[in-house]
């Protein structure tokens, strides 16, 4: 049977060989592992991560798909190394699927359109999976590597990148032509693997009687941040509001220019100025 991509699901199915090849070499996958892979469609990438791990969790909102995946796996749907889940990703609870905090990686080929939210719900989550690696559209994969992309000398942070390197480590695997895709998209995508995710950056965030625990941190952490990025063009010391008497010593002790913008400042940068700010 044909199935057309619907174009409101934002799909593009994947046709590269080698792409799937980049994506597992990335995932670095053991017999042991459970992955939660997304968006499935066709199951080819689901063929090649059955040969590799001892269960799958296979979720997908498109429903002509379900049919067409259980026929194609029904023996291993029937060993349980295959669940298909028929839901929507950004309703779906790692939880209520069986899957547990650090103990499972997250493989995706996810619309271009839900990236900012599925990222934020499973890594600011509770369950958190242990690594993601992505599919994602290639500009927004550079635009999470920021700095980290030394090939680019002119990268610049931003409040996706900090956001994500405060949970865990991103890195540009490849670039994923728009022709091995089918529909082709109008533009290129990319394989970004993001590895050793946790919450432990907020919890080496100095405390204060007010914010002591993680999930305190973590808010305030975002909450200063995202106020570094509100005005793109202002300075960091007035966007942050740091009265102008204070700026030399706390810019000075951070070793950063008093003329600074958001974009320029690093993780460890951001660190150190949620501790200089909140003492």
């Amino acid at each position: 049977m044909k199935i057309w991509a619907k174009k409101s699901l934002g799909q593009n199915f994947l046709k590269s060989k080698l792409a799937v090849h980049e994506i597992l070499e990335a995932a670095t996958l053991q017999h042991d592992d459970s992955v939660l892979e997304v968006g499935p469609g066709k199951g080819v990438l689901t063929e090649a991560l059955l040969e590799k791990t001892r269960r799958v969790i296979a979720v997908e909102k498109d429903d002509r798909m379900i049919g067409l995946l259980n026929e194609q796996f029904s023996s291993q749907v029937a060993q349980n190394k295959l669940e298909i889940v028929h839901a929507d990703i950004l309703e779906t609870k790692p939880e209520d699927i069986g899957l547990l905090a650090g103990q499972y990686k997250i493989i995706a080929n996810i619309p271009y359109y839900i990236t900012g939210q599925f990222l934020r719900i499973f890594l600011s989550g509770e369950v958190q999976p242990s690594k993601m690696v992505l599919m994602l559209q290639k500009e927004v994969a550079k635009r999470i590597v920021g700095k980290n992309n030394t090939a680019d000398h002119s990268a610049k942070e931003s409040i996706l990148s900090i956001s994500v390197k405060a949970y865990g480590m991103p890195k540009y695997i490849s670039t994923v032509q728009a022709k091995y895709f089918s529909p082709e998209p109008k533009v290129d995508s990319a394989i970004l693997l993001i590895d050793t995710i946790s919450k432990n950056f907020f919890g080496d965030l100095p405390s204060t009687v007010a914010i002591k625990t993680i999930n305190d941190k973590e808010k305030k952490f975002f909450e200063l941040v995202k106020k570094g990025f509100q005005h793109k063009r202002k300075m960091l010391a007035q966007n942050l509001e740091i009265p102008t008497e204070k700026r030399t010593d706390i810019f000075g002790r951070l070793g950063l220019n008093e003329k600074v913008r958001a974009e320029d400042l690093t993780l460890d940068d951001w660190k150190k100025m949620y501790g200089a700010l909140t003492n």
